[in-house]
């Protein structure tokens, strides 16, 4: 065999290798990312298997360390409770509904104790029902639950996994039973939480809603032991939907009422929201907040508490960026600073927002 020819197939080798692991480090990239910066040039993304190299060099590091990784994010480590009982104390308002948090806390505690002791315990039934309002805080609660609940050692992971009727309910017979179970299942070791549950059971009895219940009963009985359930809506509607069924009034004994937000309590959360994204209200222009706030909780019904604070903002900082788009030289202070001008809505809103329905 000539130079040449060793040459070239010497060359076909190292184009081969280089192609191989270009490859290796697309596919890897695709499932977990670009690799790291720490690491070295030729290595694979973590996580991904040592290929034999047939040329002599080594691929990349084994798979060991990888497969570590993903074992120690898979095991979910529990948050300290007292940490999570500091951020539910540090949310504005909900005052009852942090106090009987607090209880039930106490109450699970105590349970677990008893059972250390060999003591006997009642079965305690955590799933629960909250209503109230849009906006009233049920969801970022409901978080919080799943988080509480995995750190007391009741759930494995202590996610959550949030439905509504079209999550739950399909268009055709037996499909139901298949769609609901896949939510329960998606949820197992964390908080179901379906919004506007009553929706399930309000269109009559020959809706597929009740089968969406019955299969949701089943799940809840089945996964007892690493499953919670809540279930939010609106207050009348929420207690018909527990007493449609004689399997939900069993099962949902725990119901937590989410007040509408006071004034002053809107007030703070619109001032929390301008100082986590970096704004600031001008001397006065709280006032006119304070007005605009008080006029919309009283004549709009569809305001919707701290969601229609988060509507108030987000219109208040467009309007600056207009109002600010006309200057040539900003400073920080101008581009921090929100005026009474900002919040108030004008006529040029009203048809931006007739343009978006149309």
């Amino acid at each position: 065999m000539t130079d040449r020819t060793n040459e070239i197939i010497r060359l076909q080798n190292q184009i081969i290798r280089e192609l191989t692991r270009n490859s290796l480090r697309r596919v890897g990239e695709d499932l977990w990312g670009p690799p790291r910066q720490d690491s070295e040039k030729n290595s694979p993304p973590p996580g991904f298997p040592e290929v034999p190299d047939v040329f002599g060099e080594a691929s990349g590091k084994a798979a060991p360390a990888a497969q570590a990784n993903i074992q120690e994010d898979e095991t979910h480590p529990r948050e300290d409770i007292e940490a999570l009982k500091a951020e539910l104390n540090s949310y504005i308002g909900l005052t009852v509904v942090k106090a009987e948090v607090e209880s039930l806390i106490n109450l699970v505690k105590v349970n677990r104790l008893r059972r250390e002791h060999h003591l006997p315990t009642e079965e305690l039934s955590l799933h629960m029902v909250f209503s109230g309002n849009p906006g009233t805080g049920k969801t970022m609660i409901a978080r919080l639950m799943s988080r509480i609940y995995h750190s007391l050692g009741i759930l494995s992971k202590g996610h959550l996994v949030e439905v509504d009727r079209s999550g739950l309910v399909a268009g055709y017979v037996g499909q139901t039973a298949i769609k609901t179970k896949e939510a329960v299942d998606k949820a197992l070791g964390g908080v179901l939480f379906i919004d506007e549950a009553y929706a399930l059971t309000t269109r009559g009895p020959q809706d597929y809603g009740q089968e969406a219940v019955e299969t949701l009963l089943k799940g809840m009985e089945d996964h007892r032991d690493d499953l919670v359930v809540i279930v939010a809506g609106y207050v009348d509607l929420m207690n018909q939907f527990v007493r449609s069924n004689p399997g939900l009034e069993s099962r949902f004994n725990r119901f937590l009422y989410f007040p509408d937000y006071s004034v002053d309590e809107m007030l703070a959360i619109f001032e929390m929201r301008c100082q986590k994204a970096g704004y600031q209200l001008e001397a006065g222009a709280q006032g006119t907040l304070r007005r605009i706030l008080e006029e919309e909780s009283q004549n709009n019904i569809g305001f919707g508490n701290a969601r229609g604070v988060r509507n108030l903002f987000e219109q208040a900082i467009a309007r600056q960026a207009n109002r600010l788009a006309k200057e040539d030289v900003l400073t920080r202070e101008q581009l921090m600073t929100l005026t009474a001008q900002d919040l108030e809505a004008r006529e040029e809103d009203a048809g931006t927002q007739q343009e978006k329905s149309q």
